[in-house]
This record gives structure tokens, sequence and C-alpha cells, in this order.
């Protein structure tokens, strides 16, 4: 049910390039007059109407961040789980609008790039990749993504760009970028990130770099200043999406991402 309800607020959402003559057909009541094929209406002797169809042929382009800080979770689900789900299902959107669809999985390199194609068959492919997937690389490079995507993409395509979005220096990029697509950023993220909680010393380990260290903390100073790293960092997403007219959302891993999906859709439209 969620797929069909998905599929029309998609297709309602991002529009063809026009529109395009599908057939000729009687007037009936309600129906614009200045549609009246008036060639047609004169031969049989009533109204009939050009019917126009929307021409699509658009293309969606999943961006996904494989990086390590993408497992990370401390509710029901990791992050990448969450970025999993999400990306299947705006994959059958597409699917079920006759829209190609392409996969770019990235780290601070490009893992992976599957070209856009149409059909079922395609879409589970990528799903299949977006699960069982195992990066090389553990480190982030939205820039890096973003400049693979231009050089790949000559022509307008619909990005949907999913990471936690722990990263900087990509607002240039990124405003390049949308000013040849439709990029929206959906930032996935789990409500423990936002802050530490005072535990005394612990041993952390940094899920991209791989190295660990004693971490204080009780002391307010270290909780603080990683409050601040974190809030930077959303700050940084937030500021270069608006400023490059991308759209973007956040999904908490614990939230129902549907209900932030649909809502993003309906605002747009």
């Amino acid at each position: 049910m969620s797929d069909h309800i998905f599929g029309g607020e998609y297709h309602s959402t991002f529009k063809g390039r026009g529109m395009t003559f599908s057939e000729v057909r009687q007037y009936q009541y309600g129906d614009d007059v200045r549609n009246i094929d008036w060639n047609v209406t004169a031969r049989y002797n009533e109204p009939h109407i050009k019917v126009f169809e929307e021409e699509r042929e658009l293309t969606m382009m999943l961006m996904v961040d494989v990086s390590g800080s993408e497992l990370f979770g401390t509710e029901e689900q990791f992050k990448n789980e969450v970025v999993t789900e999400i990306a299947a299902t705006l994959a059958f959107s597409a699917t079920q609008n006759n829209d190609k669809i392409g996969l770019i999985l990235f780290s601070d390199t490009i893992e992976l790039y599957i070209p856009p194609k149409k059909g079922r068959s395609h879409v589970l492919r990528i799903i299949r990749e977006l699960i069982e997937f195992h990066p090389k690389s553990k480190q982030t490079n939205i820039t890096e993504a973003l400049k693979f995507l231009s050089n790949v993409m000559k022509k307008k395509a619909i990005v949907f760009l999913l990471s936690d979005f722990i990263a900087d220096d990509y607002k240039q990029t990124l405003k390049i970028t949308s000013g040849k697509h439709d990029v929206t950023g959906i930032r996935i993220y789990d409500k423990s990130e936002e802050s530490i909680p005072n535990l005394g010393m612990v041993q952390m380990q940094d899920a991209e770099t791989g190295e660990y260290m004693l971490v204080n903390t009780a002391s307010k100073t270290v909780r603080r200043n990683y409050s601040k790293f974190y809030n930077d960092k959303v700050a940084y997403f937030k500021d270069s999406f608006a400023k490059s007219g991308a759209g973007s959302l956040d999904c908490r891993v614990d939230e129902s991402y549907v209900k932030k999906l649909l809502g993003y859709f309906k605002r747009r439209n």
C-alpha cells in the first residue's frame, strides 16, 4: 500500500518534460473546450477533443553513503539499514512511474556505480547491492561523489543523496550540482549522536578511521565540544542545501521515514 502512495506522490512531485499527444476521443461534459479537435469534430459532426499525457522519461539517481559512520545505531536499526529501506522505497516509486533508476555507492571514493535503467529486475539488483555490498573504505567524501555524478549524468536527473552528513567542504560542489540536477539530501541520524552522556572514562572508536581513544565523558568541556562539533555539521548540512537551492530532510532512525518522505513530497507540490 505504501508503495502505491509513494508512487503517486512521487509522480505528482517530479514532473516530466511536458505533455505529448495521446489520442482523440468524443467530448465529455467537463472537458477543456480549448482541446477540441475541430477537424475531427467537422468530420463526425460531433465534438471530439485531443487527449494529452505527461511525457516523463525521468531518471532517478540514488547516491548512498556507505562509510563506517553509517554502521551506528542505539535503537532498533542501524543508520545503514534505514538508508537501505528509504532507497528501496524511492526506487520502487520511480519504477512504478516507468522512470530509470541508477545507483552510486560512495565512501571517500566511488565504491559502486550502476547506470540508470528501467525495470523491476534492475530495481531488485539495486536493492540487493544496497543490502549486501561491503565497502573497501570507511571514510567519507561527499564532494568526490557529487563530482562523479556530474561526470556520468549529462542530462538532468532527480538525485537523492542519503548520508549522515558528518562531513563538510561540499557546499560549493553541491551548489554546482544543484544547478544542473534536482537534488534532495536525506540526513539519517541516531538521537544518541547528538550528545555524549556522562559515563566517566570510556574507550571509543572512530568509525571512519578505526582509531581508538580514551574519552573522559565526565568532563563538561568534552561533552560541550562534542555537541558543538555535531551541531556544526548539522548546521553546515542545512545551510549548504538551503543556499544551493536543493531540497533536504532529516530522518531519525527511530522515527517514521514514511511520514517524513510523504510530508516532503507534499511540501514540494
